[in-house]
């Protein structure tokens, strides 16, 4: 009986020595460290809310003062209220479009069409396909289009590269080295999906004839596809705020905003000042504006100007064009910064802007502390009552900002609920890109051309959820939204049982958007035949 005794006594000995120990690692440890990462949210979260704020004071004031770019620059019609057919082709620059395709046979013909049916001189136009396809039937349909537009009397030339080398950039690049081109003032670029309005070119066009100090005159999106899914209308919610807030601001100013790759005229003198486009990078548009920016160019963004396009509907689409669009920036400011600072043409607060604002705060810390504080620190707190988060971090700054965002698309607002849920799933992805981005991993340079559908992709005839038999349920399993949405159930569990806050609500929406996502039920599914190879 002693020897059991002891043993006993041996057992809860070692148990309570293993219960010290952990309590005081809470204590010493995990408490200090985990108030120090609140403290830092709570910093964050005000600058990011002041950024916020200031790009929508700016943009506000611009309305109250009917600060159109018509009426701040000067622009004036080559039409003349007549018919663009009519007036003499002398007073209209010569512009260069160019539409870079890449195995996109869906959009092609739509995109090639929407351009040769610019009012434009046919004379003063050069249609420039710039055909990186190694797909049969996306090559030929290019070829037929061509020659179809070419008959109609459209200067439209077809050119093909041997490799994909640069990829965008690289076919932008081998595009302005035709000789064709030297007699051109401006480019205008459009991605293979993109359908500009007949009267694109003049509406846009004159800003940069008449102010010679502008460089860029960047268009708005419209989608049409944003009615299709639950998964597109949210990401018109987030477009529309970028156009409508963060590059409307900037232009507002005749300040910085980032060239969109797309929808956008270029002058060509100061596009090869800035030395051309540069294959370092996957944002590539991005690249050239900085540089363009601190030789002392200006931009221009027109919001009444808007280019119809395709937003993606299948989530693997989307998930590879986030991974782009925030992978390139943070690879971008980490070749780009020291440059930045270093450099003379621009005074101090506009390097200070380029550097603190448009990268740092909008570009890499929004993504990585989106996702660490509001899907990793803040459901920690619920296991350590000794850290108390105040309202204003977790519902006053988020909701300000969050309307903001819906004030964009007010048609949309009903959504706002799915918009949190599911931007917080999408900051994982966005997190991980801007790591590769800012450590150069092997992923870097990876560029996926975004899966585009075309007009087939019409509702009656996609209205195919993930659960369709294209894909069996492993192939749709994604195991780190998965593990997440785990880890925040469990949070809002423990604070159901245990807690005296109401936060296990949001823990148990945010986890099951995790695992919806997890399980392959976002966007729309594609039938096989039509997957990119």
């Amino acid at each position: 009986m002693v020897t059991s005794s002891d043993g006993l006594f041996d057992d809860l000995s070692v148990l309570g020595v293993i219960g010290y120990v952990l309590e005081q690692t809470r204590f010493i440890f995990l408490v200090p460290i985990l108030k120090r990462m609140v403290n830092l949210c709570q910093v964050i979260s005000v600058l990011l809310f002041i950024d916020a704020a200031y790009m929508a004071i700016v943009v506000a004031i611009g309305k109250l003062l009917r600060r159109t770019p018509q009426k701040v620059l000067k622009w004036e019609s080559f039409k003349n209220n007549d018919d663009v057919e009519l007036a003499p082709s002398s007073i209209h620059p010569m512009v260069l479009i160019q539409i870079p395709i890449y195995n996109e046979k869906q959009v092609c013909q739509l995109s090639i069409g929407a351009v040769c049916k610019l009012l434009w001189p046919l004379d003063r136009m050069i249609v420039q396909v710039l055909d990186d396809s190694t797909d049969e039937e996306s090559q030929k349909l290019v070829r037929l289009e061509c020659k179809k537009w070419s008959s109609e009397g459209i200067n439209i030339k077809s050119e093909v590269r041997s490799g994909r080398d640069g990829y965008k950039a690289g076919a932008l690049t081998e595009g302005m080295k035709h000789s064709y081109v030297e007699g051109c003032d401006f480019v205008v670029i459009f991605d293979a999906d993109f359908q500009p309005e007949p009267d694109f070119l003049e509406r846009t066009v004159p800003f940069l004839v008449h102010n010679p100090e502008l460089a860029l005159v960047q268009a708005g999106w419209k989608y049409g596809n944003a009615d299709e899914c639950c998964m597109t209308r949210i990401q018109e919610m987030s477009l529309n705020y970028h156009f409508a807030v963060e590059q409307k601001s900037g232009s507002s100013i005749l300040g910085f905003f980032g060239f969109n790759g797309t929808a956008g005229v270029w002058r060509i003198k100061a596009l090869n000042e800035a030395e051309g486009w540069k294959e370092r990078t996957i944002v590539e548009d991005m690249d050239l504006a900085v540089r363009a920016y601190l030789r002392g160019s200006k931009f221009v963004y027109l919001d009444d100007v808007k280019v119809k396009n395709e937003l993606p509907s299948s989530f693997q689409a989307y998930r590879f064009q986030q991974h782009r669009w925030s992978c390139g920036p943070a690879n971008l400011f980490k070749k780009m910064a020291m440059e930045i600072i270093k450099n003379q043409n621009v005074p101090i607060w506009k390097k200070a802007y380029l550097v603190y604002n448009f990268f740092f705060l909008r570009k890499i810390v929004v993504h990585l502390f989106t996702f660490v504080f509001y899907c990793l620190i803040l459901p920690a707190t619920v296991i350590f009552p000794e850290i108390e988060v105040p309202k204003w971090t977790t519902i006053y700054i988020p909701a300000t900002i969050t309307i903001l965002n819906a004030i964009a698309t007010p048609k949309s607002f009903y959504l706002i609920l799915y918009w949190i849920l599911f931007e917080n799933v999408m900051a994982m992805h966005r997190s991980k890109g801007t790591l590769i981005g800012l450590l150069e991993t092997s992923r870097v340079k990876e560029w996926i051309v975004t899966q585009k559908l075309g007009e087939s992709n019409t509702l009656t005839q996609n209205l195919i959820t993930a659960t369709s038999s294209h894909y069996s349920f492993p192939e749709r399993l994604r195991w780190r939204e998965i593990t997440v949405g785990m880890y925040l159930f469990i949070c809002g569990y423990y604070d159901f049982v245990f807690g005296k806050t109401y936060l296990y609500i949001y823990l148990f929406l945010q986890s099951v958007a995790f695992f919806v996502v997890g399980v392959g039920y976002i966007g729309m599914s594609v039938p096989s035949n039509r997957r990119d190879t």
